[in-house]
C-alpha cells in the first residue's frame, strides 16, 4: 500500500493533476469572493435575525454556500441549476425519449440532456429570485418590521433580479468548468466550500456563548458529529461484491478467459445527491409561504399561513426530510445505475454470475441486491439526516440542524474528493 508520504509526493510531482487542484482551488476564491459582493439595494443588510426566526431560509442559505447571508450577487447559489436537475431526473422516469438519451446515447446524448437543464435553470432562478427579492423587500421578513431590501421602483427591482439570475448562471457555469477541468463534483464542491466558510464564524460564536451550563450540548453535539462522520464513512465505502466468472475460451493453442472477479455494488450508490434534492424539495414550500404571505391576498395569506403553522412543527420537518432523503436515494439509483445494461455487458464480455442465467436473469438477480442494500444505505442516510432535529427537541438549539445537514454533505464531498484524487495517482503510479 502506498503511504501517505508517498502518495503526496506523487501528487506534487504530477503537473496535469496539481493543475487541476490549482483550477478547483482558484474557482473556489472566485466563489468565495463574488459570494461577498452584496446587490445594491442591500447595502447594510444583515440576516442573522431571520435565519433565527426561518429555518427554511437557513438551509437555502446552506445551499447557496452562504451567499443568502450576504444578499450578494450569488444569493441563489446553484439552488435552481439543482431544483432543474432535479426536475429532468424525474421526467427521465416519465418519458422514454429522455431516459434514452440519457442512458443510452453515450457522451452526446447527456450532453443535450445538460443542455436542456441548463436552459430550464433560467426560468427556476428567474422565480425564485422573484420570490426571494419580493420576499427580503416586505416588512414582515425582518422580525424589526423593517425591510432588508428598499427598491426605488420596479426598474431598480428588475436590475437586481437580472443580476442575481446573472449570479446563479455564473455559478451555474463555474461549477460545470470545474467538473470537467477539475477533480470532483463542481456543485457539490461549491456548497462543500460554502459551508466550510461558514465553520470559523460558527466556531466564534460557540465560544462566545459558552457557558458551564452548555456543557454537556457540546459534549452532545461533538459525539453525534463523531457518530455521524463515523457512519458516513463506513456506509460510503461498504460494498456488496457480486462474484463474476469469465468462460474460458480456446483458440488454437491459446486459452482466454476463465478468470474470476466480483461486481462492486455500493451500499449509497447515489452519494450526497440525495441529501441535496431533499434539501431544495424541503425549503420549496417554506419559501412558497414566505413569498404567499406577502402578496396582500386574504386567501394566499391564509394558505401561507396554513402551510407556515405546518411546516414550523419540528416533527413535520423530521418526517418530511427522512422520507425525501430516503425517496431520492433509490430514485437517484435507479436512474443513475442499469442493471439491464451491466447484464447486457457481462454477456457481450462472455462473463456470468456464477448459479444464474445470462441475460434477464442476471439483471433480475443485480437489480435484487442493489434494492436490498439501497435499503440500507437510505436508511441510514435518512436517519442521519434528522439525528439534528431530535437534537433540536432536546436542546432548543435551531442551529444544530442546519450544521447536522452541513456535515453530512461536507464528509460525503471530501470522501468522494480523496478518491477522486487517490484514482488520479493510482493511474499516474502504473
Amino acid at each position: 500500500m502506498t503511504s501517505l508520504s508517498t502518495k503526496f509526493k506523487l501528487l506534487v510531482s504530477d503537473k496535469a493533476l496539481s493543475k487541476k487542484i490549482l483550477f478547483v482551488l482558484g474557482a473556489l476564491v472566485v466563489f468565495r469572493l463574488l459570494a461577498n459582493i452584496p446587490i445594491p439595494a442591500a447595502a447594510g443588510a444583515n440576516l442573522a435575525a431571520m435565519f433565527e426566526q426561518n429555518q427554511a431560509l437557513g438551509l437555502l442559505n446552506l445551499l447557496t454556500g452562504g451567499g443568502l447571508s450576504a444578499i450578494s450577487i450569488m444569493m441563489l447559489g446553484v439552488s435552481p441549476y439543482i431544483t432543474s436537475s432535479i426536475i429532468m431526473q424525474l421526467l427521465t422516469m416519465m418519458s422514454d425519449k429522455l431516459k434514452g438519451m440519457y442512458h443510452e446515447e453515450g457522451e452526446a446524448g447527456k450532453k443535450k440532456f445538460m443542455q436542456i437543464s441548463r436552459k430550464l435553470t433560467v426560468p427556476l432562478a428567474l422565480m425564485q429570485g422573484f420570490g426571494l427579492l419580493y420576499y427580503l423587500s416586505s416588512p414582515s421578513s425582518n422580525p424589526s418590521g423593517q425591510p432588508f431590501l428598499t427598491f426605488d421602483g420596479s426598474f431598480d427591482f428588475i436590475v437586481s433580479l437580472v443580476i442575481v439570475v446573472a449570479g446563479s448562471m455564473l455559478l451555474m457555469w463555474i461549477g460545470e468548468l470545474m467538473t470537467e477541468f477539475g477533480i470532483g463534483n463542481g456543485v457539490s464542491l461549491i456548497i462543500f466550500a460554502g459551508i466550510i466558510s461558514s465553520l470559523p464564524t460558527a466556531l466564534l460564536r460557540l465560544g462566545v456563548q459558552f457557558t458551564v451550563a452548555s456543557i454537556p450540548m457540546y459534549i452532545g453535539f461533538v459525539l453525534a458529529a463523531v457518530a455521524i462522520i463515523a457512519g458516513i464513512v463506513i456506509i460510503t465505502e461498504a460494498e456488496r461484491p457480486v462474484p463474476i466468472t469469465y468462460a474460458k475460451q480456446i483458440r488454437g493453442q491459446r486459452s482466454k478467459g476463465g478468470v474470476s472477479t466480483y461486481l462492486p455494488l455500493r451500499l449509497n450508490q447515489a452519494g450526497v445527491i440525495p441529501i441535496i434534492f431533499a434539501l431544495s424539495l424541503l425549503i420549496f414550500p417554506q419559501v412558497l409561504a414566505n413569498f404567499l404571505s406577502v402578496t396582500g391576498n386574504e386567501m394566499a395569506i391564509s394558505i401561507a399561513t396554513a402551510m407556515t403553522n405546518f411546516l414550523a412543527n419540528t416533527l413535520v420537518n423530521s418526517i418530511l426530510y427522512f422520507i425525501l432523503v430516503f425517496a431520492f436515494t433509490f430514485f437517484y439509483t435507479a436512474v443513475t445505475f442499469d442493471p439491464e445494461s451491466i447484464a447486457t455487458n457481462l454477456q457481450k464480455n462472455g462473463a456470468f454470475i456464477p448459479g444464474v442465467r445470462p441475460g434477464r436473469s442476471t439483471s433480475e438477480y443485480i437489480a435484487k441486491i442493489l434494492t436490498r442494500i439501497t435499503f440500507v444505505g437510505a436508511l441510514f442516510l435518512g436517519v442521519v439526516a434528522v439525528l439534528p432535529f431530535a437534537m433540536i427537541a432536546i436542546t432548543g438549539n435551531q442551529s444544530l440542524a442546519i450544521g447536522g445537514t452541513g456535515l453530512l454533505i461536507v464528509v460525503s464531498v471530501a470522501l468522494d474528493l480523496i478518491k477522486r484524487v487517490e484514482a488520479q495517482l493510482s493511474m499516474r503510479e502504473y
